[in-house]
């Protein structure tokens, strides 16, 4: 199932009993190359304020009941799970809240994003802290559940969802393209990601089977419930939600010293000097080794990344590139951006110039060179080095809203907090 949606469906059945919702719900994005995941990888939290052990015990059974009910069990890698973990407080002030968290709940959650943890992690910290869980199947959920309770979000961002009729699951999706392109006319950079131009592809819409019909990313609440109210849907909604979100934060990446530092199935920042010029392998990827003195590692702009491969196929040897990005089964690090820092100077095989300043050509082979303009001939004379223009910048690059990565950082988001420093 979705995880938003049966998040979505208990919060408008909890309010319809009348207990009060704090706050916002939290949609926390975890490591992107854990093994066991979902598509997104995302698990959801949300605070309820409860009165009484009876009603406690009523809002757990709510929770619980339709978690199974609307949960996919017969899918073999369906494996849900479900937290609750109380706290007492006199102000309903959702930072007060996050405050009172335990610190080893806060520290285990940056694990989830940044690294690989196990239901034995997550059994092992919930006894530590009084948290109660609930294991669905494997129950592999309760890694995530603690993870969104706990995650603390330095930068955030929020996402207005708009779920389908469930009669239109699996069915195509019907949308007025044309109001996605206004709305991100009229909303952009408060709210990104919606399409991508180059592409002509409409990033708010899934491609799965999924309930959602469209997301609007932004960086406030009122930001995309305007952009919400500008998309012209060409089907009936059944419901929405706004979540809190650690998406486009990067904050599942983690800024490194050398190369020698990274390991497989994490995300890091790491600067290196390009050992070689960059070559396409089959299936279109292009394929660039960057080094440092402690060793070397291959960057992949992957075929999904479409032109921006284009931009990693003018980096050359020597250059100096600050790479974002995570490492995957086979060793590589797959390219969120890169900043180009240094560029190294780029040269080209010519014909040598004549004394009166043409350029020669050959006269035929080991027989030197003659200028078609004075007719002097050069019988010793070799090819000689130019210095080129390069084709691209200084400055940071990254790949099309149409393959970035639900925590990647957008440069619109980076280069605004860069100029707020």
């Amino acid at each position: 199932m979705c995880t938003t949606y049966v998040s979505a469906v208990l919060l408008d059945e909890l309010k319809s009993y009348g207990y009060p919702i704090i706050g916002y719900p939290r949609l926390i994005r975890l490591n992107p190359f854990a093994r066991y995941k979902t598509r997104g990888n995302g698990a959801v939290s949300f605070k309820v304020l409860v009165k009484s052990e009876n009603e406690f015990d009523e809002i757990k059974s709510i929770i619980l009941d339709r978690v199974e009910e609307l949960s996919h069990l017969q899918e073999e890698n369906t494996n849900p799970g479900v937290v609750f973990f109380t706290t007492k407080t006199d102000e309903l002030n959702v930072e007060d809240l996050e405050i009172r968290l335990p610190t080893e709940l806060k520290t285990y959650a940056l694990e989830t994003i940044e690294n690989i943890v196990t239901i034995k992690d997550a059994e092992e910290l919930a006894d530590k802290i009084g948290a109660e869980i609930h294991k669905f199947k494997k129950g592999r959920g309760i890694i995530g559940a603690l993870a969104a309770i706990g995650a603390p979000l330095n930068d955030k961002t929020f996402e207005l969802l708009a779920y389908r009729m469930p009669d239109n699951y699996g069915t195509k999706r019907r949308l007025n393209y044309q109001s996605v392109r206004d709305m991100d006319a009229k909303t952009y950079p408060c709210t990104f990601d919606n399409l991508d131009e180059k592409e002509d592809y409409i990033t708010i819409e899934p491609h799965t089977p999924c309930p959602i019909l469209y997301g609007i990313r932004g960086e406030t609440p009122k930001a995309v419930a305007a952009a919400h109210d500008m998309v012209k849907p060409c089907e009936q909604v059944e419901k929405t939600a706004v979540f809190l979100t650690n998406q486009h934060t990067d904050q599942h990446l983690v800024p490194v010293d050398s190369i020698s530092q990274m390991e497989k199935f994490k995300c890091y920042i790491v600067t290196g000097i390009v050992a070689g010029n960059p070559h396409v392998i089959e299936g279109g990827h292009v394929i660039l080794p960057i080094e440092d003195d402690t060793g070397c590692t291959e960057c992949a702009a992957y075929e999904p990344t479409k032109g921006f491969r284009e931009i990693f196929k003018e980096l050359r040897k020597g250059d100096e590139i600050k790479v974002y990005g995570g490492i995957g089964e086979k060793g590589t690090l797959n390219v969120e951006k890169f900043e180009l820092m240094g560029l190294a100077k780029d040269y080209k095989e010519v014909n040598p110039l004549c004394v009166c300043g043409k350029r020669m050509k050959s006269a035929g082979k080991n027989k030197g060179f003659k200028c078609v303009k004075c007719g002097r001939k050069l019988k010793d004379g070799s090819k000689v080095l130019v210095e080129i223009e390069r084709g691209i910048q200084k400055g940071f690059y990254e790949v099309p809203p149409s393959a970035r990565r639900h925590l990647s950082k957008p440069l619109v988001r980076f280069q605004r907090e860069c100029k707020h420093k």
